[in-house]
């Protein structure tokens, strides 16, 4: 059996904006996995950095800033065995064209800079975000 572990996960602007996160939600509990946590927040521009900063140096980070700190999101620390990786499954690829049928981004998400959901993409990652994003 898997060992149970926490991931973060965040409803992008675009989803709220368009009424997707009662579905989202309902696909992450029905899944199995368990909402720890979750807070409707603005992200500030100093998060959207310290999160993003490994892509600082790609062509379309200043938009990526812009698009997360242009509305409300859904924050949530989310927790299940391997809760990361089914949270990875569950969202489906980054660009929704990729993304199979069946997956959140797959169903909603209209292209790769509207993607409606975010997802830590390691253990490691998912406890500095959280940190990040609800404090120590």
């Amino acid at each position: 059996m898997a060992a149970i572990e926490r991931t973060y996960s965040m409803i992008k602007p675009d989803a709220v904006r368009d009424h997707k996160v009662g579905e989202i939600i309902s696909r992450i509990e029905r899944s199995g996995l368990r909402i720890e946590r979750m807070e409707l927040a603005e992200v500030t521009a100093e998060q959207a950095a310290a999160n993003y900063h490994h892509l600082a140096d790609k062509p379309f980070y200043e938009n990526l800033i812009a698009f997360i700190t242009s509305g409300p999101v859904v924050k949530m620390v989310i927790s299940g065995s391997s809760a990361v990786a089914k949270m990875r499954s569950l969202m489906g690829a980054t660009d929704p064209l990729e993304a199979s049928p069946g997956t959140i981004r797959g169903d909603m998400a209209l292209d790769v800079n509207s993607n409606v959901i975010h997802g830590s993409d390691s253990p490691e990652n998912a406890e500095r975000e959280i940190k990040l994003f609800f404090g120590a």
